[in-house]
């Protein structure tokens, strides 16, 4: 439904360090650079359809947005642990830690953090960890 998202961020430098580690677990690169430090496109294909998710400099950035945040779907469980480690140690402050959120969904495997500028993100696997059993019949 969504072609991509984008949010504004403070200091571009920052936020790349932290985006190109935190997203890289879940197989997001930064793709593109705007001239003159406006902004990065980050996705998992080179080219505008590649492009995911965007963050631009902007002179003023309000957060946190009451209610708001940005998800990312990993390939796995180890991938949301990943992500979180990679965003701690890229200047994210941790917001939940890994686990699963069975208020969501018995098998809702997720993890938060605040980017550098309040931003909060969640990356989320949604894929059992073993094959459901039914009856035979």
């Amino acid at each position: 439904m969504l072609d991509h998202v984008s949010l504004g961020v403070s200091d571009i430098d920052r936020s790349r360090r932290f985006y190109d580690a935190a997203l890289r677990p879940l197989g997001l690169v930064r793709i593109v650079d705007f001239g003159a430090g406006r902004g990065s496109d980050y996705g998992a294909a080179p080219g505008s359809l590649g492009v995911q998710f965007t963050i631009t400099r902007e002179a003023e950035v309000r957060t946190p947005i009451p209610g708001a945040h940005l998800c990312f779907r990993a390939p796995d469980r180890a991938a949301v642990d990943a992500f979180l480690a990679a965003a701690l140690a890229s200047g994210g402050r941790d917001d939940g830690t890994p686990g699963l959120r069975p208020q969501y969904h018995a098998d809702y495997y997720g993890a938060f953090v605040l980017d550098p500028d309040g931003h909060r993100i969640e990356a989320v696997c949604h894929a059992p960890s073993s094959p459901m059993v039914t009856a035979t019949g």
